[in-house]
């Protein structure tokens, strides 16, 4: 079994495992044991019920974020003609269509999030096993499969702050939040509005509890365990 460093063990001693903390509380202290030397990503780990081999079970979607990341999102845009400049003027670093899908084939992979067209759905489609395991691929569910006239905006959303959550095969959602230097309301709200969204995306088929635990993390700190009830109540102002 891995030994953790002593620093890890020294901000350990702040949690108390035993407790279920309120969000805004376990903001303080995750921030609190994020003493690396580099701004550290907040992290929640969502435990559902679903069972990830049924189709009906999965959660697929994405979450706005009132203060996005803290980094640049390249977006990459697969259009062309009025749909190539629409992206080029709303600020996507790549656009481009059979060009860029050879690109990638050899190997460019220098993008956060990559957005279609529909009429181009059929060339990337063998990108899949290049795109899909890095979870870039192009989805109608996620938002990143529009219409020409909606490519500006997506862009938009891509660059405002915008995450995907989807289970694991565990069926565990892994999400940032924002980075450790956020403020602590601003790490809040970003929380708020991904449990907003989960709760949305709630599955019909699972009956009974769908969110069994939460635990809020920085990316070198320990986790801290979240009061079900207070966070799954929370609600974006």
């Amino acid at each position: 079994m891995a030994k953790h460093s002593k620093r890890f063990q020294a901000v350990a001693e702040m949690v108390d495992s035993d407790r279920k903390y309120e969000p805004a509380e376990a903001v303080e202290l995750v921030k609190q044991a994020s003493s690396t030397k580099f701004d550290e990503t907040v992290e929640l780990h969502i435990r559902t019920s679903a069972d990830p081999r049924h189709a009906d079970q999965q959660l697929r979607g994405v979450a706005m974020l009132p203060h996005g990341l803290g980094k640049t999102i390249r977006v990459a845009v697969f259009a062309q003609g009025d749909g190539a400049r629409a992206a080029s003027q709303a600020g996507a670093e790549v656009v481009g269509a059979d060009d860029l899908v050879e690109r990638i084939e050899g190997g460019f992979l220098d993008f956060d999030v990559a957005i279609a067209t529909p009429d181009l759905m059929g060339k990337i489609g063998k990108l899949g096993r290049i795109l899909g395991r890095r979870g870039l691929m192009p989805n109608p569910r996620t938002g990143t499969v529009v219409q020409e006239g909606d490519i500006a905006s997506a862009v938009d959303e891509a660059k405002k702050g915008r995450v995907e959550l989807r289970m694991d095969r565990t069926a565990i959602i892994h999400t940032p939040v924002g980075k450790a230097s956020f403020e602590s309301d601003r790490l809040v709200e970003n929380l708020a509005a991904i449990v907003d969204t989960v709760n949305r995306l709630r599955p019909p088929a699972i009956k009974g509890q769908f969110v069994r635990t939460l635990h809020l993390t920085s990316t070198m700190g320990p986790g801290v365990p979240l009061d079900l009830n207070a966070t799954l109540t929370m609600k974006v102002e």
